[in-house]
C-alpha cells in the first residue's frame, strides 16, 4: 500500500488549524499539528514530514526563525508559509530563508491544496544534474551544492532558486514565460487559476545574487512579452 504523505501544520489560530487538519485528512494526508513555535520546531526537526505548513506569527518562535532553523538541517524539506502579511519585504524574507512558496490569508482552501500538491510533486521529481553553470567570466554556479561564486564572493542558493536557474539553463535558447516556470518549476497545473508573485520575487532575488548590477541584468534578462532568459554565452 502506498504511504500517505505526511504534513505538519504549525498554526496558532485554533479555527484555522482545525479546518486545515480536516481538509488534509480528507485529501489523504497523515496530519500532525502544533499551536506554538517551540513545539512546531521540535516536530519539524524530526524529519518525519513530507510537507510543513508554517504560519509566520506564532507564540514563542516566529515562522521565519523556524524556517531558518529547518533549513540549517535540511535544505530540501518542502515548506509553505502561511501569512497575514502581504508586503513584499515579508514575502521576500520568507522565500529568502528557503520557503518553497507562500499563501496569504485569507486563502482559498482549494488553492492551498493545489500548492501543497505541486510542491510535493516537484520535490519527488527533483534531482539536479551534477554540473556547473558558467555565466560570463564572473559567475560560477554549482547546481548540486546549491552554491556558487561571483568573482571572489561566495553565493548560496535555495533549492527553488537553483531549480529556476537549472530550468532556464536547459531552455536557454529561448525566453521562458512566467506561466511555464509556474508549471514546470513549481508544478502548478496549466489550468490552475493561481495568483502569485512568487516567480517575480525569486527572479529579483536571483538577480541580486548573480548580477553585477541587478537593475541592469546581463545574465538573467527579461524579454518583454515573452518571459525570462538565461544568457550563458
Amino acid at each position: 500500500m502506498t504511504r500517505k504523505p505526511r504534513i505538519l501544520i504549525i498554526e496558532d489560530e485554533q479555527a484555522i488549524r482545525a479546518g486545515l487538519i480536516d481538509v488534509f485528512i480528507y485529501h489523504g494526508f497523515e496530519v500532525d499539528s502544533a499551536a506554538e513555535g517551540p513545539a512546531g520546531l521540535q516536530k519539524a526537526l524530526s524529519g518525519r514530514f513530507d510537507m510543513i505548513l508554517l504560519d509566520i506569527m506564532l507564540p514563542g518562535i516566529n515562522g521565519f526563525d523556524i524556517c531558518n532553523r529547518i533549513r540549517e538541517d535540511d535544505k530540501d524539506q518542502p515548506i509553505i508559509m502561511l501569512t497575514a502579511k502581504t508586503s513584499d519585504d515579508d514575502i521576500v524574507q520568507g522565500l529568502t530563508l528557503g520557503a518553497d512558496d507562500y499563501v496569504a490569508k485569507p486563502f482559498s482552501v482549494a488553492q492551498l491544496v493545489l500548492r501543497v500538491e505541486a510542491v510535493l510533486r516537484r520535490a519527488r521529481n527533483s534531482g539536479a544534474d551534477q554540473h556547473q553553470i558558467q555565466l560570463g567570466d564572473e559567475v560560477e554556479i554549482d547546481i548540486r551544492n546549491l552554491s556558487g561564486m561571483r568573482q571572489d564572493q561566495p553565493l548560496t542558493f535555495t533549492r527553488r532558486e537553483m531549480e529556476i536557474i537549472e530550468y532556464l539553463y536547459h531552455h536557454r535558447e529561448r525566453p521562458v514565460p512566467r506561466e511555464e516556470l509556474l508549471n514546470k518549476v513549481w508544478g502548478y497545473a496549466k489550468n490552475a487559476d493561481i495568483e502569485t508573485r512568487t516567480v517575480d520575487i525569486h527572479i529579483a532575488k536571483l538577480r541580486r545574487k548573480i548580477e553585477p548590477n541587478s537593475a541592469e541584468p546581463q545574465f538573467l534578462t527579461t524579454v518583454r512579452g515573452a518571459g525570462y532568459r538565461l544568457l550563458v554565452d
